[in-house]
């Protein structure tokens, strides 16, 4: 299947597909960015303790100026974007949110407000998910938050989080994406790829021919799979179709990159972590198999933070009473 679809990725883009032009470095360097492929730097989010998280976001230059692949949660991660776009002189010309959780879409009014043209390119899973989930998380932040039980850095994520989710128009896209195809945005051909009812009902991945990049967004993470809106067995095809696709480096939704061997890698993981949480074996088990299983592509000092995830994953969701891993997946 993979020689098959790189097949067709290279008739379509033999001809007529020239080279993006170079990043600078320098000032990729000054504001935490990475030069990871020619015309694309890597922002990497963070994950620290006592905080919500910001997602990984990619900007990639076109001829027509920057495409951004997710803008994360905080202001500061956002900002980041915002100034290397100034710094290099072209703007942001198109923003691609892999999927609506937070930490990967709530910079996009920051951008929005600077480039109020850009467009949003998006799945419609986020129009399902402003009056649910993300309207039920707003009830129980605002709840939380009456008494008392949130404070410092918290307690101003949460906040923003709020803010987030009460300003719905920046999170919508203008641009809807229905299905997978290969296409033109900002001037640069790349794939945008559709996995239907994975980490959400709709998640956006991208695939760059010229560099061979693959953005993976949230359908890869590290430490763990964030399994919150998921549905476990629509991710595990996304990522067969993945592994299809002729990628050198993958960039997941959270951590580090990673080349092909280390995807096939935390694929194996997954499918045994899904494997695993349908058996008798215990959640510490579980937990092990994972970590052995990802090996060296976890953080030194990841371990306990991924064995308390998934040990809430396993009991919360891949095990829970109220059939919570197959909640998200299709009737």
């Amino acid at each position: 299947m993979r020689s098959l679809l790189a097949a067709s990725l290279g008739m379509l883009f033999v001809a007529g597909c020239a080279s993006p032009p170079d990043v600078q470095p320098d000032v990729a360097a000054i504001l935490d960015g990475e030069a990871i492929a020619e015309g694309t730097v890597l922002f990497r989010g963070g994950f620290e303790p006592g905080r919500q998280p910001d997602g990984n976001s990619v900007m990639l230059r076109g001829a027509d100026g920057w495409i951004v692949f997710d803008t994360g949660r905080h202001e500061a991660h956002a900002r980041r974007l915002l100034t290397f776009a100034h710094a290099s002189g072209l703007p942001v010309s198109a923003i691609v949110n892999s999927h609506w959780h937070l930490d990967h879409a709530s910079g996009n009014r920051l951008l929005l407000d600077t480039w109020p043209d850009a467009p949003v390119y998006g799945s419609n899973a986020v129009v399902a998910a402003l009056p649910g989930v993300l309207a039920e998380s707003r009830r129980q932040s605002e709840a939380m938050i009456a008494r008392g039980e949130l404070e410092g850095p918290m307690l101003s994520d949460v906040q923003g989080d709020i803010a987030t989710i009460a300003d719905a128009g920046a999170l919508l896209p203008t641009e809807t994406v229905s299905r997978g195809e290969l296409g033109t945005i900002a001037g640069r051909k790349v794939y945008v790829g559709l996995a239907d009812h994975a980490v959400t009902a709709g998640d956006l991945w991208l695939y760059d021919p010229t560099t061979r990049v693959l953005l993976a967004g949230d359908l890869v993470t590290l430490p763990v799979p964030f399994l919150e809106t998921a549905c476990p067995q629509g991710w595990h095809a996304a990522l067969r179709v993945i592994d299809a696709t002729d990628f050198t480096l993958l960039v997941p939704g959270h951590g580090a990159p990673m080349d092909r061997a280390g995807f096939e890698a935390w694929r194996t993981a997954f499918d045994g972590l899904l494997a695993c949480a349908a058996s008798d074996a215990d959640a510490a088990t579980c937990a092990d198999q994972w970590i052995d299983g990802v090996g060296g592509l976890l953080p030194a000092g990841a371990h306990d933070r991924a064995r308390d995830m998934l040990g809430q994953y396993l009991d919360d969701v891949l095990r829970g009473e109220d059939d919570r891993a197959t909640r998200y997946c299709p009737a």
